[in-house]
């Protein structure tokens, strides 16, 4: 590795790939260095019970990704991908009555709110319609928003802590479960401040479009973004666990697609021993237990409209979601987790053998957590879906602690790229004015752990590369 390159990217996850991807095309010489045999980070796709069931790693559906202001640019589908699409988004059981669907109609998601019908369709229906809008200015690094009302506006309700944001706008269980597991994605206490904010995002998203899986399973988006990279000139090594900055070849600038460790770590006598420091503190949140299974047939759902969504929301009312979130942040494991479940074969034929399905669940668990959720996760799913476990004929987990071993940027199981609380939302992984730059000029950060955060969109690559390319 002796050639000499314009920009060197440590990792190929989804915002590796989209930085690789904004320099060549700008025309500069760019290398992606990866530990890994194949590329994705957190969009892998693998046969981890039987052969024939391919099960996603760790991201399974993808709302942020199709509608990605990045990925939209750089039409993926002409690389190789293809999203399916589900019924509806979201299905939400409860107890004892039918489950609440989010769909695409702002208006037909309202009328199954009962009395939060109208003040539903009056939060939610300017924000689906001005969607692109939102994200344009939601996606990106603090700065002057393009659509300064309109974000205002979003904001004022966006900042409240979910549990406050019920109280002051719904009246009834349904609509308040429906938004509650909308903003347990946010991987926070639902009393934090700011986690209106994902909710509200999450609802409007399933208002633009039906939350889609990549056909053939996750690894497609990185596999379609690796094809546009290397189309447009970019080199890429496998296989190669960089510990040191020694190791890598000579380059003006050097763009980490890692969480905040490895950087302290790799780059350790590059950088101020005061911000290699504050790296380390940086603070993960929670981590993830996740389950796949391979079923003989679809889930018994007790409401069957519940197969028509790509993902179902397993947690019952508000204050049971809000109080399994609130364990996991600090150190408890909860007894009736909340559990956010795909069902990607339903719509995506290619996932398992004709008849038979995958299923892919998880919840939140304390930071580096050993413990085997199996049972607790399996109770949750057996409560609106009375004989699932007659149906499993094979599963696989991941504790916490495996999803460490598994990608090193997931960090004691955190694999959205650490908690984004008020402390870490606008100022991660550390308070600067470029949050993609480091006190070395040369050194850049692009992980979930930068700005905008975590999900499958690209935009923290992008906004990083804008930042690498601007300094050449």
């Amino acid at each position: 590795m002796n050639k000499k390159y314009d920009v060197v990217i440590i990792g190929s996850g989804p915002n590796g790939l989209s930085a690789g991807i904004y320099l060549v095309q700008k025309g500069l010489k760019v290398l992606i260095i990866e530990a890994s045999a194949t590329v994705g980070g957190g969009t892998r796709t693998a046969e981890l019970t039987l052969s024939g069931f391919h099960h996603d790693v760790c991201s399974a559906v993808h709302p942020m990704g199709v509608l990605s202001p990045y990925f939209q640019q750089l039409d993926l589908e002409q690389y190789g991908l293809e999203w399916v699409y589900p019924n509806v988004s979201v299905a939400h059981p409860l107890d004892k009555e039918d489950a609440v669907i989010l769909s695409k109609s702002v208006v037909q998601t309202a009328s199954n709110l009962g009395k939060d019908a109208e003040v539903y369709n009056r939060l939610i229906q300017p924000l689906a319609s001005r969607i692109d809008w939102l994200l344009e200015d939601s996606l990106k690094p603090l700065g002057i928003p393009k659509h300064p009302i309109f974000l205002a506006n979003f904001g004022l309700k966006a900042c409240l802590p979910s549990t406050i944001f019920n109280k002051l706008f719904f009246k009834e269980n349904r609509a308040k479960a429906l938004f509650a597991g909308c903003a347990g994605h946010s991987v926070l206490p639902l009393e934090n401040w700011f986690t209106s904010a994902l909710g509200l995002v999450f609802l409007a998203s399933g208002h633009a479009v039906d939350w889609p899986v990549a056909k053939g399973g996750s690894q497609s988006i990185a596999d379609a973004l690796l094809n546009c990279f290397q189309v447009d000139g970019g080199e890429i090594v496998f296989s190669k666990h960089v510990k040191s900055m020694k190791e890598l070849p000579p380059s003006k600038a050097y763009l980490f697609d890692t969480d905040p460790l490895q950087v302290a770590t790799i780059a350790e006598t590059e950088l101020p021993k005061r911000y290699v420091k504050r790296l380390r503190k940086y603070n993960y949140g929670m981590g993830t237990f996740k389950i796949d299974y391979a079923l003989s047939e679809a889930i018994p759902w007790r409401d069957k409209r519940c197969l028509e969504a790509s993902t179902v929301h397993l947690g019952g009312c508000h204050e049971q979601i809000a109080e399994s979130e609130r364990a996991a942040w600090h150190g408890k494991h909860s007894d009736s987790p909340f559990v956010i479940l795909a069902q990607q074969s339903q719509f995506d034929k290619t996932r398992s053998p004709k008849g038979q399905h995958t299923c892919w669940a998880y919840c939140h668990v304390p930071l580096g957590s050993e413990r085997d959720m199996s049972l607790e996760i399996e109770n949750q799913i057996e409560r609106f879906a009375p004989g699932f476990r007659d149906i499993i004929l094979a599963k696989s987990s991941m504790t916490a602690h495996s999803f460490s071993k598994y990608n090193l940027n997931y960090v004691g199981g955190a694999v959205t790229g650490g908690a984004a609380d008020i402390t870490q939302l606008f100022t991660r992984p550390v308070a600067r004015l470029n949050p993609y730059s480091t006190p070395n000029p040369k050194i850049f950060m692009c992980s979930a752990s930068t700005p905008p955060g975590g999900g499958v969109h690209g935009m923290c690559g992008y906004w990083a590369a804008k930042s690498v390319f601007k300094k050449l």
